[in-house]
């Protein structure tokens, strides 16, 4: 599917999620979408924001993938605690407090937001980020957003051929749970609404996030090994977001095998 009608796709939902903003007694000053690789968060995120500008509301997109460590502070994880954190998604690779202080000033002020350059793995230079702010919405994106830990006991069983030969002390994954439970727990309670994108499964991220790899320049695609290896970090996340938030999200919107919706429910407040 082309990306301009996937956008398309996207633009009844646009219209009542912005309604549903505007609507409010108070703007939601922080409006989270999460989804797994390749659901189409990014999109959803920048069509929001696009269309609450349009309705005179100050709105700006913020990224999780933007508040990633620096590649220093990862490899020092990957020494300390265990070598799979020097890859950048996880939980417990960001700079949560950062990320923290950001959303918050955003409302208030004028503020540099950090940005991260994919292609060489590590956080721009600061004097590079832009200037965003004052705004009454921040529309924040993130693959993990609204993630709870898991029981201990559901640790103990690798999901895949990562967790069976790479973390087989459970380090890993114990890691990641903790950092879910911890200041990732804290930061999502800030969200005053919550958008999860459902995809229809695993199989479904590894389409999209190829479709998303071939979109990029041919020196930095990662081959279908690589980039199978790469989702396997986090295959144990998604999946339990899978089971948990489709009824715990404000909105739940569920995506078919070719992005269309076919689906939008909305929850009732926990």
């Amino acid at each position: 599917m082309s990306t301009s009608a996937r956008t398309l796709r996207w633009l009844p939902l646009v219209e009542a999620l912005a309604a549903r903003v505007t609507a409010s007694a108070a703007l939601p000053k922080l409006f989270a979408i999460a989804g797994a690789q390749g659901s189409g968060k990014s999109t959803l995120a920048r069509l929001l924001t696009e269309e609450l500008v349009r309705r005179n509301v100050r709105a700006v997109t913020c990224s999780l993938d933007d508040f990633y460590l620096t590649r220093a502070e990862r490899e020092r994880l990957a020494r300390t605690v265990h070598p799979l954190l020097i890859t950048r998604g996880v939980p417990g690779t960001h700079d949560v407090d950062l990320c923290a202080r950001i959303l918050t000033a955003l409302n208030a002020d004028a503020v540099r937001v950090p940005t991260f350059d994919k292609g060489l793995d590590d956080r721009a230079e600061r004097h590079a980020w832009p200037v965003a702010g004052p705004v009454d919405v921040v529309v924040f994106e993130g693959w993990c957003l609204g993630a709870r830990p898991e029981a201990p006991a559901a640790l103990r069983n690798p999901v895949n051929a990562l967790e069976r030969d790479e973390d087989r002390d459970q380090r890993w994954r114990t890691f990641v749970n903790a950092a879910l439970d911890g200041p990732y727990r804290r930061l999502f309670a800030r969200f005053d609404s919550l958008v999860f994108l459902q995809v229809p499964d695993m199989g479904a991220v590894r389409r999209w996030r190829a479709e998303q790899e071939q979109q990029l320049p041919a020196s930095r695609r990662m081959d279908g090994v690589a980039l199978e290896r790469f989702i396997a970090h986090y295959e144990r996340i998604t999946c339990w977001m899978l089971q948990d938030l489709p009824r715990r999200a404000d909105l739940n919107v569920v995506l078919g095998g070719d992005h269309e919706i076919e689906m939008v429910v909305t929850n009732p407040p926990l």
